[in-house]
């Protein structure tokens, strides 16, 4: 409970003040996290040691401070829904290769949207919703119903369709053979049932869905990101289908296509390491 109101406060200044001032606050609030939680300190730094290995402890350290900065900012601007519109999308928002999405919808069979927790994957599924395109996430239940409700509000008031994890398969394809986009985080398991992948050189589980959903559909897995750039500007960038050709071996098949994007969240995590927020264990023991 104590949670909701954090973040219907959070929301209540995030909208009342100037976006950079309510950056600026961000920042110092993250950088007090960053001092007075170890615990998350040490898993983001942990984390980091395991992609960077080669980089020294001061390097870490300064990704550290920015992955805690750029999730405060994260959240202002989930908390900020409310205030974005097309005007917003035009001048703050660069979009890169929308042509797959019409690419997908005019082949009519709909895509699997895979993202990370990289950057503001909320954000990015409002813009797409806001341009027009039929959009659904599929979403983790939060474990207080008033804080789900929250973030389910925040999504369906700019026009995107929430999924509940736990009841997405048989919605999920009926939403892609209507020819619907249906949106995945897929760089996190939290099924406990999860692949075992090798991820930057190390186990990991990876969610299988967004493979099976493909595979069960026919649809095309379609990577998409929405990066911040250094002015607090996004860059919306959608890549092209995952390469893939099935066998009509399953496992087989699940196989090499998860194996095909966790390499996409491989390139794209190297090269934006201070946008990609997982502040836990993520590796297998």
């Amino acid at each position: 409970m104590l949670n909701y109101y954090i973040y219907r406060f959070g929301q209540f200044i995030s909208l009342i003040l100037p976006l950079r001032l309510v950056y600026a606050v961000a920042v110092f609030l993250a950088d007090l996290h960053y001092i007075f939680a170890p615990r998350d300190r040490g898993f983001v730094k942990n984390n980091l040691a395991v992609i960077f290995p080669e980089r020294s402890r001061g390097e870490l350290r300064r990704i550290s401070i920015m992955v805690f900065r750029n999730f405060a900012k994260y959240l202002v601007d989930f908390f900020r829904f409310e205030k974005l519109n097309r005007k917003y999308i035009d001048k703050k928002i660069k979009l890169e290769g929308m042509h797959h999405f019409e690419a997908a919808l005019s082949a009519g069979k709909g895509a699997v949207v895979l993202t990370a927790h990289l950057g503001n994957w909320e954000l990015g599924g409002v813009v797409i919703a806001q341009l027009g395109y039929p959009f659904w996430v599929v979403a983790l239940p939060h474990k207080s119903k008033k804080v789900n409700d929250f973030f389910d509000s925040q999504r369906s008031s700019k026009g995107v369709k929430v999924i509940a994890m736990g009841k997405a398969v048989r919605s999920c394809i009926s939403e892609i053979r209507n020819n619907h986009l249906v949106a995945l985080v897929g760089d996190r398991d939290f099924t406990g049932k999860g692949m075992l992948v090798d991820f930057f050189g190390k186990p990991t589980h990876f969610p299988e869905g967004p493979a099976a959903l493909s595979l069960m559909t026919g649809a095309p897995i379609i990577p998409g990101f929405m990066l911040r750039n250094p002015d607090d500007s996004f860059t919306l960038r959608i890549e092209k289908p995952v390469e893939f050709s099935p066998t009509g071996d399953r496992a087989k098949d699940m196989v090499t296509l998860v194996a095909a994007y966790k390499n996409i969240f491989e390139d794209y995590i190297r090269k934006y390491p201070e946008q990609w927020y997982v502040f836990r264990r993520f590796w297998a023991r």
